[in-house]
């Protein structure tokens, strides 16, 4: 033991040696003159040379003081490290690849800065002479230097190595750690919410500086300010900061940005508000922005009162006064935060016009938060009005209509992912604590999280329409006419909500001319007996009215709902049955529930051989390219005849509408193409009114020709089949034709 103590010491000596002599050649480093008075200029790096006429030559002029003093007040200086990463190809990432726009620089950098003040809050509660917890931002237009600075809880010389040295090294998620540790003890970790990392978040700053300095004090530590400095090479340098450039406050961190020329913009106040208000306008900690504010004063006009009698009231000027001080930018609170009980109608409202820039109030609002394996809070909006945005295209994608944050910092207002399109119109917020960001903070990965985040605000969204329809009145009324086509491409592309949302739609139909039913209200008044819900689609409530098809219901009095434009036959057809009873297209062929009863079967079987001549020569003068058959209907009873659609035939308003579209997405060139496209074309089923003069008339030609029938008979079928597709909605397609046999009969 004696020999080992004796080696310590002898070590412990020759320590304290070297420790003397490194102090005598600091000192005489401090003394010497400029490395250049020995070196030529060329063999000397431009970098050390300036290094040099900073640190070197001020030394000179302190010569008169005691070397012991001056060796006690001149910090060591910094030393040099290499960076843990390949930096080059990672800077290369984050400033070209990584962020989508530089503007996030500021959110990173201020998102760190509230993670320090929150780690500072936790350790320090239950102190009384604890630091104000503050962001500042100031903008340094003489030496283009942007300075964010905070009195959070700061870093150590060691921290900032392990912090900084590496890239995506987070101190958060470190911290995060040491509390889960601290939680499986018996504390209490839910005192405090971190927001993110502080590797690659904070070298987004390099996205807009050349270099960056980074001066702090960490709270727990040797109170000693420490300085690291990086130009994004392979290396950086830490060293001690003496002086007036100290962090005063009992910690903090100061980040220094020495922009590019092309980055001047974030020099200007006004621009440093507008993201801080984007992307932070929510931090729990207030953010202030050094700014210039120019007011005006009142002062005597001496040019005007030279001139100016005895008694007469001086003459005043108006004079600008420009000062600067610190303005809080975060006043607003995030209200989502708040219990639902603690918000008053007027908050919502207010909060909901300023958050995102309208003018109408809320028609409902939902505001909710769910727990347990995923948390998130949320505050969703149904608009009064339609927003502007949407007024030209119901679907814009730049419409955000939906804001996401991650512990109260905005990530994004343009996520599609978040909420379905055919909820475009709803505007909320969404705070979550779980969902997965990437190292940018941007990209939201797809997750079982997101998932069930976006179900959520689906189901919250369709229980604030149910309640408008339950309370109805103006506002369910004002809800169905501005967003009720929404919900109807909501059934179309929700095949998982479909069915609730069927329940929401709202069609005209025959019952009232005016107003238009849900599927629950035209269930409620149907007929005895009846079966199956009826549709019949048109071009508009008149069209409806007058087809032909609506012959089939005349004598039962069923009500038919009406499908007016494309999208509401696309929800008949996806939806296919409501409360268990069928929806049924009245203008097909056969119409379950009337062309299907037992006793009609055989009476039309028995028309069907009774006019089987004219049956078929009516297939042969039309032409087989345009009717696909002829057959009875005993439906019909005004009309000479129908044209109906096959069992997978389309009405003819989808039929222009997929025209329409094949032409726009380039996917037709001709008629004949759209001819092509499956089931286009109104080739349908002529279906004729056996008692009907003009049916009758041509049987009895076909009777007295043996068959054959006479040009008159073949004008007259041609004609029936030009105004059935008319009265059925369809275009006729020869107009030339059907002026002619028109102009023929008034001759």
């Amino acid at each position: 033991r004696d020999e080992g103590e004796r080696k310590e010491s002898w070590i412990n000596m020759q320590i304290r040696v070297l420790q003397r002599q490194l102090c005598c050649l600091m000192l005489l480093c401090a003394l010497m003159p400029p490395a250049d008075a020995f070196l030529s200029p060329s063999s000397v790096p431009l970098a050390a040379r300036k290094h040099a006429a900073v640190s070197l030559r001020p030394s000179l002029r302190t010569a008169a003081v005691s070397p012991l003093r001056m060796m006690s007040e001149t910090a060591a200086e910094p030393e040099k490290f290499e960076f843990k990463a390949e930096v080059t190809r990672v800077m290369d990432i984050i400033i070209n690849s990584l962020y989508s726009e530089k503007d996030v620089f500021l959110r990173e950098l201020v998102s760190n800065a509230a993670d320090a003040c929150d780690k500072k809050r936790f350790l320090n509660l239950g102190k009384e002479d604890a630091d104000d917890l503050s962001i500042f931002v100031k903008a340094d237009k003489e030496n283009k230097v942007l300075i964010i600075e905070d009195t959070g809880v700061g870093m150590t010389r060691d921290e900032l190595i392990t912090n900084l040295g590496k890239i995506a090294q987070s101190g958060t998620k470190g911290f995060s750690e040491m509390l889960k540790q601290k939680e499986a003890a018996g504390n209490d970790e839910d005192q405090i919410n971190l927001i993110g990392q502080f590797g690659v978040g904070f070298y987004s700053g390099f996205l807009v500086a050349d270099k960056i300095k980074v001066t702090t004090k960490g709270l727990e530590g040797d109170g000693k300010t420490h300085r690291w400095e990086s130009e994004a090479g392979q290396s950086y340098t830490v060293g001690e900061v003496t002086g007036d450039e100290e962090i005063k406050t009992q910690s903090g961190t100061r980040i220094e940005l020495s922009l590019r020329e092309d980055a001047d913009q974030y020099l200007d106040d006004f621009k440093l508000k507008e993201l801080v208000q984007k992307y932070s306008e929510f931090i729990s900690f207030p953010i202030s922005i050094w700014s210039s504010k120019t007011t005006y004063e009142q002062v005597e006009d001496e040019e005007a009162n030279k001139d100016l009698k005895e008694g007469e009231e001086k003459k005043m000027k108006s004079v600008p006064v420009t000062t600067q001080d610190w303005e809080v930018q975060n006043t607003q609170k995030p209200l989502w935060m708040r219990p639902p009980s603690k918000v008053t109608a007027e908050q919502y409202e207010e909060f909901y016009k300023t958050t995102f820039k309208v003018f109408d109030k809320p028609l409902t609002l939902s505001h909710f938060s769910l727990e347990g394996q995923v948390e998130f809070k949320a505050l969703l909006f149904i608009p009064t009005e339609i927003p502007w945005e949407l007024t030209s295209n119901m679907f814009d994608e730049n419409s955000k209509n939906m804001r996401l944050y991650v512990k109260r910092v905005f990530i994004n207002d343009n996520f599609q992912e978040l909420c379905p399109r055919w909820l475009k119109f709803v505007k909320g917020v969404v705070d979550s604590e779980d969902l997965p960001l990437n190292v940018g903070r941007e990209i939201l990965q797809k997750s079982s999280v997101l998932r069930v985040v976006s179900r959520r605000i689906v189901k919250k969204s369709l229980d604030m329409i149910d309640d408008l329809r339950e309370k109805g009145g103006d506002d369910w009324d004002k809800f169905q006419k501005n967003f009720g086509k929404y919900l109807k491409v909501g059934v179309v592309e929700d095949t998982e909500n479909k069915k609730e949302i069927g329940k929401l739609v709202k069609f005209y139909s025959s019952a009232d001319d005016a107003k238009t039913s849900t599927f629950s209200e035209y269930v409620e008044r149907m007929k005895e007996g009846q079966q199956v819900i009826y549709f019949l689609s048109g071009e508009g409530r008149a069209q409806c009215s007058m087809s032909p098809a609506m012959e089939k219901v005349k004598d039962n009095g069923y009500e038919v709902m009406f499908a007016v434009e494309p999208v509401d036959e696309l929800v008949m057809m996806e939806l296919a049955e409501f409360d268990g009873k069928e929806i049924v297209d009245l203008a097909k062929g056969e119409v379950k529930g009337i062309d299907d009863q037992s006793d009609k079967k055989e009476e039309k079987e028995k028309a069907q051989v009774d006019f089987d001549a004219v049956l078929k020569y009516l297939e042969e003068a039309i032409g087989k390219d345009k009717i696909s058959r002829a057959e009875v209907s005993l439906s019909l009873t005004d009309s000479p005849a129908l044209l109906a659609q096959g069992e997978n035939g389309m009405s003819p308003q989808m039929q222009k509408y997929m025209k329409a579209r094949a032409v726009a997405m380039g996917e037709a060139e001709s008629e004949a193409d759209l001819m092509g496209m499956g089931a286009m074309g109104p080739k349908g089923v002529l279906q004729i009114n056996p008692n009907h003069p003009i049916i009758t008339k041509i049987k009895d030609s076909l009777a007295a020709g043996a068959g054959k029938g006479t040009p008159e008979d073949e004008k007259a079928a041609r004609l029936l089949y030009h105004v059935a597709s008319l009265r059925g909605g369809y275009e006729i397609e020869d107009p030339t034709e059907f002026a002619t046999l028109v102009t023929g009969l008034m001759g």
